[in-house]
């Protein structure tokens, strides 16, 4: 296992900032130790937490800036609904995100195939009128992202092991 490391005054300084820094201390982190992406290459070299602290970083970042649309066609979507990301966020103790996210599962197992193929921005932003169904679930995962960072950011911090080695000074 790839050992990734944090140095504690970066975590402090971190959680001080709030919920969304704390996280993203622990992402950088990861992302660093494996070169700035997951590949099927490094993928093996992270434990099953740091896999599924990167999906929510992405999904996080993809769905708060375009929707679940964009997610799906900047090819996210089958890292977030056909792996079993779902199901660890209910084992991390976030049942309404797993709810969630199998609600947002059935649009995605309809609808990837159209919004994964190449096309131009107009045919993109398009999508967003072609497939409504997306709409409630953005705003689901907006009304209640604040919440979910929360659990996220306490189910690290009461784990910190299963992330990173702290490092001194």
């Amino acid at each position: 296992m790839l050992e990734v490391k944090v140095n504690d005054a970066d975590i402090r300084k971190a959680a001080a900032e709030g919920e969304d820094a704390f996280i993203a201390v622990f992402v950088a982190a990861i992302r660093d130790a494996i070169g700035g992406e997951i590949t099927t290459e490094n993928i093996g070299s992270l434990s099953a937490d740091q896999i599924t602290l990167l999906a929510w970083a992405h999904l996080h970042e993809e769905v708060m800036e375009g929707g679940y649309v964009q997610l799906i066609h900047n090819g996210f979507g089958a890292f977030i609904f056909k792996n079993p990301f779902a199901v660890a966020m209910r084992n991390w103790g976030l049942t309404t995100l797993y709810s969630h996210i199998r609600r947002t599962k059935k649009f995605y197992d309809k609808y990837h195939a159209e919004i994964e193929r190449d096309m131009n921005d107009e045919d993109f932003m398009a999508l967003y009128e072609q497939m409504p169904e997306f709409d409630d679930q953005d705003d689901d995962f907006i009304v209640s992202e604040e919440a979910w960072t929360q659990e996220i950011a306490t189910y690290v911090d009461e784990h910190l092991a299963d992330f990173v080695t702290i490092t001194q000074g």
